[in-house]
């Protein structure tokens, strides 16, 4: 990486309380790579390689069992991933490629297990991130197992309404393959879902989605602070 690139990385939040000679080691030995839409950065069953940061950009994790593919998460700036398999040195769980245009650092594996045993900012903030994974894990689970598809789709117009500002209109972020899989349903349940929440207030066209009565969508949602986080 270039000077200016480095002191770029120094800010994000994975280097708070690092020591300033660790965090140099592990930025000298880093990549800083922009990467356009549908490129797979990890694979499933491979050795993890690197710890990626996401800089800017999208990325999907999604995971493959013979002909079905599904998608796990959604993966924003900030945000680094398949950290577990990075710490623990085991393979790859789950697959991840850019929905987007995206720039990503990644931090050679060996490099991240020195650092987490001999920084203790350092660690604490991976443990940070392992235990955010797990509980994410635990409310997507009660997710997919309490609520149908129809209020899995309410729950996270919602979510995602609150995410951009709250207005009641907002663009799909990605397309509606990616959010079916994203909500376990096939693309034609999605398809139907989007159909019943009509009586619900909510006009869909094409990418462009508006909440028209947020009280109906709620009463219909009924979102949970133990499911969908403390702003439900």
């Amino acid at each position: 990486m270039r000077n200016d690139e480095i002191e770029e990385m120094r800010t994000i939040r994975l280097f708070d309380g690092v020591s300033p000679a660790h965090a140099e080691m592990m930025l000298r030995a880093s990549f800083l790579q922009r990467f356009p839409a549908h490129v797979e950065l990890a694979r499933e069953g491979d050795p993890a390689d690197f710890l990626h940061v996401v800089i800017d950009g999208q990325i999907e994790m999604y995971s493959a069992y013979r002909d079905r593919e599904t998608t796990i998460s959604i993966v924003g700036p900030g945000h680094g991933f398949i950290v577990a398999a990075v710490i623990s040195d085991r393979v790859y769980l789950k697959s991840a490629r850019t929905l987007a245009p995206s720039r990503v650092l990644l931090i050679p594996a060996e490099m991240v297990r020195r650092v987490f045993a001999e920084d203790a900012a350092f660690a604490r903030t991976l443990a940070l991130d392992l235990a955010m994974a797990y509980r994410g894990v635990v409310c997507e689970l009660k997710n997919q197992k309490l609520r149908s598809s129809l209020e899995r789709l309410a729950n996270w117009l919602l979510s995602h309404d609150l995410e951009t500002g709250q207005t009641g209109r907002f663009t799909l972020p990605f397309d509606k393959k990616v959010l079916a899989a994203r909500l376990g349903m096939a693309p034609e349940v999605l398809s139907r879902s989007i159909s019943a929440l009509i009586p619900y207030g909510v006009a869909v066209s094409g990418p462009a989605i508006e909440i028209r009565d947020r009280e109906a969508l709620l009463g219909l949602a009924q979102p949970s602070k133990t499911i969908d986080g403390p702003s439900a």
